[in-house]
């Protein structure tokens, strides 16, 4: 179905803006052409979900008439279609005999080691709420294979990141509501590299969500705050793995400087348990320092609850520092960056993590923009575990510490 939708807001789009550069019977001939292959596709799509063809298509149709531009008056933009292409090479001098640089669970960056590798492909379509909106991603790569292996079925969602509708409610300041698969309100570093200041994510990163199925519902407070509430199936899961429904909340402040929010998640997480819950905290703050210095960090505490067994408890730290080394002259994008990170996470009970450890680490980032839709990021990497949790050239976790070397590519449109 999401390859069938996709395509047909490709068509959609393409035709617009074929159309868009022509005049005459050009112009008809190709927004008449992009509009039947939006209706024929999306048509075929319902009809995969289970309405019947002619429903399918007057559904179809009715939604074409959503509007599509953007007017003097500032209505919502049209749809938007953005893509990227991820890739990298990395050096682990370890040599792990499976070739993974990360633990189970982890490495949704720079996945494979001593090769070059395709982390991410993606296709990003939406529509602003306006009132009616929606947003899909379709993602290919190693990324997506380690993100989605928790599921109780990944091959049936590896190349879905986001699938969701929203509703903009005119109360107030306005209320969004958004339904499906989105990406998480949890954490400092999401799942796009490029939209990180390191190449690779950390520790509390890799162990926290980075998308999250069910209903939000976000809205301003005023200029600073902000606010959502969620209800999910669960903990980075699409189809959950009991009856038991979490909650979520997310509080938001922002002026000038100064930037934070506190995250909290609320749920039974065991396979067929609803009795025990998972209880998480996350708080993140940023702080602008200088017109060229920035500053973020962020603490996690968490517990998990066990049939005939204590609490299982971790927390985490991590502290970011970007300094731009240069500016591009023909936009306000930087053209160069130096990023340090710090971590620490301590998982005695193996709540989240594949094995009782304490990790640290430091990260190192030399980022160059060449082009505005060029990303390039150079990346040592340095981590210890007090557990044997990485891979070496004798086995599965045989080594208690790590050194990567990597060089990433993010091409965007």
């Amino acid at each position: 179905m999401l390859g069938l939708v996709t395509t047909s807001l490709l068509c959609l789009c393409g035709g617009g803006l074929l159309a868009a550069s022509h005049e005459g019977l050009t112009r008809l001939l190709f927004g008449a052409g992009g509009f039947a292959g939006y209706v024929f596709f999306f048509a075929r799509a319902l009809g995969i979900i289970g309405l019947s063809s002619p429903v399918a298509l007057v559904f179809a149709w009715s939604l074409a008439f959503t509007p599509c531009s953007a007017s003097a008056q500032g209505a919502a933009p049209g749809v938007q279609l953005h893509g990227l292409v991820d890739v990298y090479a990395t050096w682990n001098p370890n040599q792990p005999f499976d070739r993974n640089n990360f633990e189970s669970g982890a490495g949704t960056t720079a996945q494979k080691a001593n090769q070059l590798g395709l982390n991410l492909a993606a296709v990003d379509v939406s529509l602003d709420a306006n009132p009616v909106g929606f947003h899909v991603v379709a993602v290919a790569g190693t990324g997506t294979d380690v993100v989605h292996g928790g599921e109780l079925h990944p091959d049936n969602v590896r190349n879905i990141y986001q699938a969701s509708a929203s509703y903009k409610l005119n109360v107030g300041r306005g209320v969004t509501f958004e339904l499906g698969i989105q990406p998480s309100h949890i954490g400092n570093e999401v799942f796009f590299s490029k939209d990180n200041w390191n190449y690779t994510r950390g520790w509390m990163g890799e162990f926290s969500p980075y998308y999250q199925t069910g209903l939000k519902i976000a809205t301003s407070l005023d200029e600073h705050w902000s606010g959502q509430l969620w209800l999910m199936n669960g903990w980075q899961n699409i189809e959950d793995n009991n009856s038991g429904k979490a909650f979520g909340t997310q509080v938001a402040y922002a002026k000038d400087a100064l930037g934070f929010s506190v995250n909290t998640f609320f749920g039974p997480e065991l396979p067929e348990d609803e009795a025990h819950w998972r209880s998480f905290l996350d708080f993140v703050g940023t702080l602008k320092i200088s017109s060229n210095v920035q500053l973020a960090g962020s603490l996690d505490l968490g517990e998990q609850r066990r049939p005939g067994l204590p609490p299982a408890r971790w927390q985490g730290a991590s502290l970011w520092l970007r300094t731009l080394l240069s500016k591009s002259s023909s936009s306000s994008s930087h053209s160069s960056a130096l990023s340090l990170r710090a971590e620490y996470f301590h998982d005695p009970d193996a709540a989240v993590s594949p094995v009782l450890q304490t990790l640290v680490g430091e990260t190192l980032t030399l980022e160059v923009r060449p082009h505005p839709q060029l990303i390039l990021k150079l990346e040592g990497r340095y981590d210890h575990s007090t557990a044997a949790a990485f891979g070496g050239p004798d086995g599965l976790l045989t080594k208690r510490h790590e050194l990567l070397f990597i060089l990433g590519a993010v091409a965007t449109f």
